[in-house]
């Protein structure tokens, strides 16, 4: 099944800046989150540390691959793209005080955003939901 590409509206600047805004937003928190020595969360264990990396991993990658509109190659590029971000975050957290690099959490950040481009990228009615903005959604829930 081929990804299909996203509304007719998917051109100029405006579309590349709404495309390409999000992931960078999404990559410099995390960023910032891995360069505090202590991060505040709700009293995660190291298995929640995981999903949370599953998770938040599974969002960028699904902003990243939404940047070419999906498709194998797309989805190829992004989990590549994302797999080196994540490696380049645990090698970041080496150098901050009180943080340590964890290969289990770079395991997390991929198979998260393997999942969620899988998911993007195979199934239509997934990405459909991503791709219908919030106000067209509440119109067609009025009627």
């Amino acid at each position: 099944m081929a990804a299909t590409p996203c509304p007719a509206r998917a051109s100029g600047p405006a579309y590349w800046v709404r495309r390409v805004a999000w992931p960078l937003a999404i990559a410099l928190l995390i960023f910032f989150a891995s360069s505090r020595s202590h991060v505040a969360s709700p009293g995660f264990t190291r298995v929640d540390d995981k999903f949370a990396h599953f998770g938040a991993y599974g969002l960028l990658g699904t902003l990243v691959c939404r940047i070419r509109g999906g498709g194998w190659r797309a989805a190829g590029v992004s989990l590549l793209v994302v797999s080196a971000y994540g490696a380049s975050d645990e090698w970041h957290q080496s150098f901050v005080p009180g943080r340590m690099s964890d290969s289990a959490d770079w395991v997390a950040d991929t198979l998260g955003a393997a999942l969620a481009i899988g998911l993007y990228t195979q199934w239509g009615w997934y990405r459909r939901l991503l791709e219908t903005p919030v106000w067209s959604r509440r119109q067609v829930d009025a009627r």
